[in-house]
């Protein structure tokens, strides 16, 4: 692997406030505007399907609960997302809209407690808009689709309140609910019509930014699209749209996006199809729409178990190439056509697969000889000699922990920088990073672990009091890291270029260098960061 210390730029966050600039102006040299004050009246924007009002939250005008199309209920259930029909008189715009029906339990899991609460209903296609105001500003606008394995989250969540990027960034911050588990992923092929409901209804409100964001203060042509996980990988699966001959945004952050999944085809996803009609004793799509969708979602539970296999994340859904919606794998979408014109910002954590497997005790006990075998499913005829790197690259491994960052680098670290290098190799600008700041939660089992950068990217860990994972982090640490992160996020949906002082020299990921931004307790500017890896599975790289 190479790091020469000598050709590193280091910042070490030891609670100097990185991102504090913000608090004078923003990157870019843009000066923030007035944001209305709390006893100013509520916020009213005219649109084409009608009035909104919405009310002031921490000096920013906020509106929830926005419907972006149709209720998909009834005969729309499973059907593209459909045109609003509009509203008559003024809506109220000042409470959230119910998340999308997904398995809940109270209090959650021991990583990450809750994600997505009640109130849950299958009329959840809505989202919610932060400006610092109305008017003609002309503000880059960042929209957020949420992760959560394709069956959990939303946009209402207070995790990813737009609130922090707004008032920090001078931004108009839109989040989105979209259709997910059986609901948004299920794939039927009715008379040869497409699937992949959930990326109808992204692509919907998408196209419902770019027509009406300029009412909310916002720029049509400054639209930069993020998420996370699963939501990253939306992002990649949206580059493709170009409505009107134009792309629908500018700029993209993919934040550890799933890119090693193998994406099913039209025949792989009608057999997932027939099993979850099996576990719900249903002859066809007819039957399923009279199903009550809390049924739905509790055939969840029964899917992890007949889709599972030993040594793979579990995703009991999944997007399908249905030829319709989506022709190819998603990280294609960013190296040609629409794709290409857009600006990526690219990571992963360093020990993603920890999130999933380092707390499940019957994992705990896996034998070496157990994931020998997972690794012949990469490796091959070399799997031996790839468990060996991988324990000596990790003192005292346990097989456990060789299959963790086996499973790390196939599905998230390794196709990143695969679509990284692709893009270098056409001179289309791309940045990585790599978080690396374990958690000492659960005695320190999770490392830097799948989501523990988002708190650090929204910079809004007191929206984040439930989440386990966070316990015993130094405060001063993890405060730098975050200024650190959150000014950089900002930076590049302002700029294109997520650079800012004080922070290191963060250059783009190309060919020669291969820089990526290393972000822990000392940020650090590093070539290569996974070059060794590369030319295990790639011996001719």
């Amino acid at each position: 692997m190479t790091d020469d210390p000598s050709r590193r730029k280091v910042l070490r966050n030891s609670g100097v406030l990185a991102g504090a600039a913000l608090l004078a102006g923003v990157p870019g040299g843009h000066t923030a505007q007035a944001a209305p004050r709390a006893d100013q009246p509520s916020p009213v924007v005219e649109l084409p399907a009608g009035r909104l009002r919405g009310g002031i939250e921490g000096g920013l005008a906020v509106f929830k609960g926005v419907p972006y199309a149709a209720p998909p209920v009834g005969a729309l259930r499973w059907r593209p997302a459909q045109p609003h029909p509009g509203w008559q008189g003024t809506r109220d715009a000042t409470a959230f809209g119910p998340s999308a029906p997904q398995p809940y339990r109270e209090g959650g899991d021991q990583v990450l407690g809750t994600h997505g609460s009640p109130p849950f209903d299958e009329d959840c296609l809505t989202l919610n808009v932060w400006t610092p105001g109305t008017g003609d500003a002309k503000r880059p606008v960042m929209v957020w689709i949420h992760g959560g394995g394709f069956i959990s989250g939303s946009g209402s969540m207070p995790n990813y309140s737009g609130e922090t990027f707004s008032r920090d960034g001078d931004l108009v911050v839109v989040t989105v609910n979209y259709r997910l588990g059986p609901l948004g992923y299920l794939y039927f092929g009715e008379d040869g019509a497409g699937g992949n409901f959930w990326l109808t209804d992204q692509l919907a409100a998408l196209r419902w930014v770019r027509d009406n964001i300029a009412a909310f203060g916002g720029d049509p042509d400054d639209i930069t699209v993020a998420g996370q996980s699963g939501g990253a990988l939306s992002v990649a699966a949206l580059a493709g749209a170009r409505p009107k001959g134009r792309p629908l945004f500018r700029r993209a952050i993919l934040q550890s996006p799933p890119l090693g999944l193998q994406i099913p085809t039209r025949a792989e996803s009608l057999q997932r199809t027939a099993t979850f009609l099996d576990v719900l004793k249903a002859k066809d799509v007819s039957e399923l729409r009279t199903v009550p969708w809390p049924r739905l979602i509790a055939a969840t539970f029964e899917m992890f178990g007949r889709t599972g296999r030993w040594g793979y994340w579990s995703t009991p859904f999944l997007p399908v190439l249905d030829g319709v919606t989506l022709d190819r794998d998603p990280a294609d979408l960013l190296l040609g056509g629409a794709g290409a014109d857009i600006d990526v910002l690219i990571g992963w954590t360093r020990e993603e697969a920890n999130f999933a497997f380092a707390l499940n005790e019957p994992y705990a006990a896996a034998t070496k000889d157990q994931v020998l075998a997972r690794a012949r499913d990469t490796f091959g005829n070399r799997a031996a000699e790839a468990y060996t790197a991988y324990a000596e690259a990790r003192p005292g491994a346990r097989p456990v922990d060789v299959l963790m960052d086996l499973i790390t680098d196939d599905l998230f670290r390794m196709p990143a920088l695969a679509l990284a290098e692709r893009r270098a190799a056409r001179g289309r600008p791309v940045w990585a990073y790599q978080f690396n700041l374990p958690t000492p939660a659960h005695n320190g089992r999770l490392a830097a672990a799948h989501c523990l950068e988002l708190p650090f990217a929204f910079d809004n860990f007191d929206k984040w009091s439930h989440a386990p994972f966070l316990a015993g982090l130094d405060p001063r640490v993890r405060d730098g890291l975050a200024a650190t992160m959150h000014a950089s996020w900002i930076s590049f949906i302002r700029t294109g270029d997520p650079n800012h002082h004080p922070m290191p020299r963060w250059e783009r990921y190309g060919r020669d260098s291969r820089t990526t931004m290393t972000l822990d307790s000392v940020t650090t500017a590093v070539d290569d960061v996974a070059g060794y890896w590369r030319r295990l599975r790639h011996p001719a790289s």
